[in-house]
């Protein structure tokens, strides 16, 4: 499994927020930071689900996870899980969902790529971060993120 995260910094915003932003959702095992014209972007990377442990636990607190589950299943192609959130509400340790990235979060958001080892892995890795639910209730739930085959 291979997850990355691309943030932009804009000239208004601290490098320093953004990146607090990204570590309150994520544990990323590398960060880079590359020039990108007058902005700046982050690209912060894991080979485990684990790292994103923390998203995990703020979908349960949130009480969010069949509307999670919506949104990252339409991101779904193949292998790959694309999805979009919100920086400042990540800055503020909270979950906010982009449908249409760049009007739902002026300043861009959070960009997550998941690429899993094939299609059923896809499927265990949602059933893991953003399983089914009767009245608010996990069921079939992976207890642990699945491992790569």
């Amino acid at each position: 499994m291979r997850i990355r995260v691309e943030v932009e910094v804009r000239p208004t915003e601290s490098l320093d927020r953004i990146k607090q932003a990204i570590q309150n959702l994520f544990d990323y095992e590398r960060t880079i930071v590359k020039k990108q014209g007058n902005s700046l972007l982050i690209v912060a990377e894991a080979k485990s689900p684990k790292a994103l442990n923390k998203l995990h636990s703020l979908l349960r607190k949130q009480r969010i996870l069949d509307a999670s589950r919506g949104h990252i299943k339409r991101g779904v192609k193949g292998n790959r899980i694309v999805f979009y959130l919100n920086k400042q509400a990540a800055f503020m340790g909270m979950v906010s969902f982009c449908s249409v990235p760049e009007k739902e979060s002026p300043l861009g958001p959070i960009r997550f790529e998941i690429e899993c080892a094939n299609e059923m892995m896809v499927e265990e890795f949602l059933d893991w971060l953003v399983p089914r639910t009767i009245n608010g209730v996990p069921v079939g739930e992976l207890k642990e993120p699945p491992k790569d085959s």
